[in-house]
Parts: structure tokens; sequence; C-alpha cells
């Protein structure tokens, strides 16, 4: 196994042209983490100078090392190897850009997030943004991936490889660009060394807009209300100041934006009240008792890009059909689906864990609980007949059948021999991820 420094290296999480980030495993303890290492393209080595290179990775972990907030990623070491630096930090198996499904391609469609979600994830990032700037420091490259949720979706922002500490010299070569297309305010692309505080405001406008309606906004185009019914005037009016071309005109402060978000939520949660105070039978239809074919039991090995046919899953992995579940609670904590013949548990486990402890949790519920048929770890093809879209309208009036705090949850489906497949219960989609991630885990059995 490779090693940096005293760290032994279990995988490579993504690389860019300043270098590479790696997981890790702390000596002793064998507490995983991240490591960023600096190794940059020979191209920025030409352009910038080593020694340019090294100051600008220096200054990253320095700002990080500066704060401390609940909701911006933590650095630990800072050091030297092979004659290389790099510094190490938590390690959190999901991320905003994850959950949306943002590609590599970013102007594809997205994931939409429900607006519950997006506040609770808006209001965080806005909290640790404005540490941020009472700290003198621009992120400079506010987007989707540099936002990290921690296994109890609390918001870490990371990722300060362009930030700029107000007052410094340390200038960017003019070819090398400052900040992620589509995401970074106009007068940064313009002029990296013009982004204020305003312009990371501009970037979290577009991330929001995105979080809301799946797409980008193009040329200027900041309604939102068209591509999500239950947006209105209100959205609309608040991505116009958010977006402005001219920074004067657009939100001046993190608090400024923290307002107008708390209006919106006050908004949507009124909104909400009213359309639930309809009679039922105006809401949803009663369920019916339909069946389908028993879904497959036996765990299967699927490699990533076997997974949308395998699963039947369309571009953004979701379920290409959702099926009309019949649920009725029985007992304390188990849920039977008449349209499956499963039993789930309603809870599941209390907390997140990784795929081996996923394990033992079932077979331990087996030791504790003696059941006519015994639990076990879903399949995937279980675990989607559980999944549904994301409410819209009247849907956001309908009670949870499943603890809703328990979002992630394990499939018994491999996708190598160091990784498995999973759901994303409240979004209604299937990832994948190595085997210590910490996810929830919901026993299944048989109805007999």
């Amino acid at each position: 196994m490779k090693k940096i420094g005293k760290y032994s290296v279990t995988a490579l999480l993504g690389q860019g042209g300043m270098g590479k980030v790696f997981k890790i495993q702390y000596p002793v303890t064998g507490k995983i983490g991240a490591l960023k290492y600096l190794d940059p393209n020979p191209l920025l080595i030409s352009v910038m100078g080593q020694e340019a290179v090294e100051a600008l990775f220096t200054q990253e972990a320095m700002t990080m090392a500066k704060i401390r907030h609940p909701n911006i990623l933590e650095l630990f070491d800072f050091d030297r190897s092979d004659g290389k630096l790099f510094y190490t930090m938590d390690f959190y198996c999901n991320n905003l850009g994850q959950l949306m499904g943002e590609s590599m391609e970013t102007e594809r469609p997205t994931r939409v997030l429900s607006l519950e979600k997006t506040f609770h994830y808006t209001r965080q990032i806005l909290e640790g943004l404005g540490c941020l700037h009472w700290s003198g420091i621009v992120h400079r490259d506010i987007k989707p991936f540099n936002i990290m949720l921690t296994e109890l979706d609390v918001v870490k922002i990371g990722d300060f490889g362009l930030s700029k500490l107000r007052g410094e010299t340390l200038k960017v070569h003019g070819s090398v660009k400052v900040g992620s297309p589509y995401y970074a305010a106009p007068e940064q692309e313009k002029n990296p060394e013009q982004a204020t505080e305003i312009s990371d405001l501009y970037s979290m406008g577009v991330m929001l807009f995105r979080m809301v309606t799946g797409i980008l906004p193009e040329n200027n185009q900041v309604l939102a209300s068209p591509y999500n019914s239950d947006l209105d005037e209100h959205w609309d009016l608040f991505f116009k100041k958010a977006m402005h071309p001219e920074p004067s005109l657009r939100f001046q402060t993190t608090q400024e934006m923290i307002l107008d978000i708390e209006k919106l939520k006050q908004q949507w949660m009124e909104k909400k009240e009213l359309m639930c105070a309809l009679p039922e039978d105006l809401l949803d239809d009663p369920p019916m008792q339909i069946s389908c074919d028993p879904p497959r039991r036996t765990p299967i090995k699927t490699f990533e890009g076997d997974a949308q046919e395998r699963f039947q899953l369309n571009s953004l992995m979701e379920p290409t059909a959702f099926l009309k579940n019949n649920f009725k609670k029985i007992g304390l904590d188990q849920v039977v689906d008449h349209a499956t013949g499963l039993v789930w548990e309603a809870s599941g486990s209390p907390y997140p864990m990784n795929w081996e402890n996923a394990h033992a949790y079932v077979a331990r519920l087996n030791q504790q609980e003696k059941m006519p048929s015994p639990w076990r770890l879903p399949t995937i093809a279980e675990l989607i007949t559980i999944l549904s879209p994301l409410p819209q309208g009247a849907g956001h009036c309908l009670e949870p059948i499943f603890d809703d705090r328990q979002t992630y949850l394990w499939s018994s489906d491999r996708c190598s021999f160091i990784s498995g497949w999973y759901v994303n219960l409240e979004m209604g989609f299937v990832g994948k991820n190595d085997f210590s991630s910490f996810y929830h885990v919901k026993a299944v059995r048989d109805h007999v």
C-alpha cells in the first residue's frame, strides 16, 4: 500500500491542475481521512513557476488553518513527502455536486432538491461563507462539488485553492482561470483580482438556482418559477438580485442574503400550510392494492457502466418507473408493503455505518428478533420499490412512511471489491461509494 508521509493511501478521490486528493488511513487508529497532494500539471508549472505554485498551495492550507467554524472543512496536518507538499483533512463521502447528480458535463440537467432541503443547505453554506468573509477571505470557487456533506447532513465548505485574502499580494498568472465556468461572477471571469465577497454571493445564487430548477441560468435568464411549480415570483426577484450583472445591485453580505432566504422559507411554509388544509380526498388517491413480481433478493455485482441498464435507471440514476406502494404499519417499527410482499424497518439503524458494520447490524437484528423470515440487507431492486419521485404540490402534504432522518441507505449489491451501491431515499436515486462510507441500514424481510 502506497504511503505519503505516515499516511496509507487507500484510494484516489479526484485530481486537478494543482494535484490529487487521496483517501487515506491514519496510522495506529485506522481513521479515514483525505489528503491533498501538490502534484501540479507541468503546464501550470511552466506558466506560474514552481515557487508560485507552492506559495499558492501553502496559502490555501494557511487559509483553512485560520478558520474554525462548523460549516468549514478543517485542516489537520501540513507536511512534505518526497519533496512535495500535502495537507490532511476530514473525509466525507458525499458532497452537494454528487447529490445533485452534476457531472463533468456541467451544462447537463441535474436532480432538483426539495425546498426544505434547499433551505437547510443554503443557510449552512451562507453561515460558513459569512465566517470566511468576516475573516477577510474570498473563496472564489463556490460550486456544488466544493460543498461537502457529513453523515449527519451538515455542510462543510472546502477547496480553498483559489481563495484570496484581503490585501494579499500573491497573483495568479493571467492565463490561469480562477473559478469554475457557469458559477464565477462576470467581474471574476474578466479579472480574478476583482473578485470580492459579492462575487461569492453571485456564485451562491447560481448554485441555489440549480438546486431548485436542475438547470443553469443562461444568458442572464434568472426566472426560476417556470421550471419548478413550487416556486413563484418571489423566487424570480430573489435570483434577479442574486445574479445581477452589476455587483452593486446584488446582495452585499451573506446576512442580507440569509434574510431574504428566510422570507422565502416563511412564504413557502405559509403556502404549504394553506395547500395542506384542503380536504384529504383532494390531495391524493387512497392507497390501492397493487401487486408486482417479487424484486430480486439475491445480491449481485454490477459495474458502474452497467448500472443504468441492470437497475433500470435514467441518466440521473433515478428509476425509470416508480411503484405504486401499498404500505401499512405493523408493530412498533415495521412497515409491510402489500404491493411487493416485503416488510421493512420503519426506522432502521440509529446511526450511519460502514459496509462491514451494516452486515453486522442485520446479523444482530436476527439474533435479537426471531422473525418468521430473517432480516437481510436489501438489494437495489428491493430498495427501488420504496423510492418515489420528489414531491411537488399536494405531494408535500403526505406524511412520510419511513424515518426521514435516514436518507442514504446501503444495499447488499456490490460495484467492485471495495465499493457498494446505495439509494438516497429522500431524492429517489441510486449511487455507489466505497465500503468505508457511512450510510444507514434499513433491513428488509419477506412477509409471511
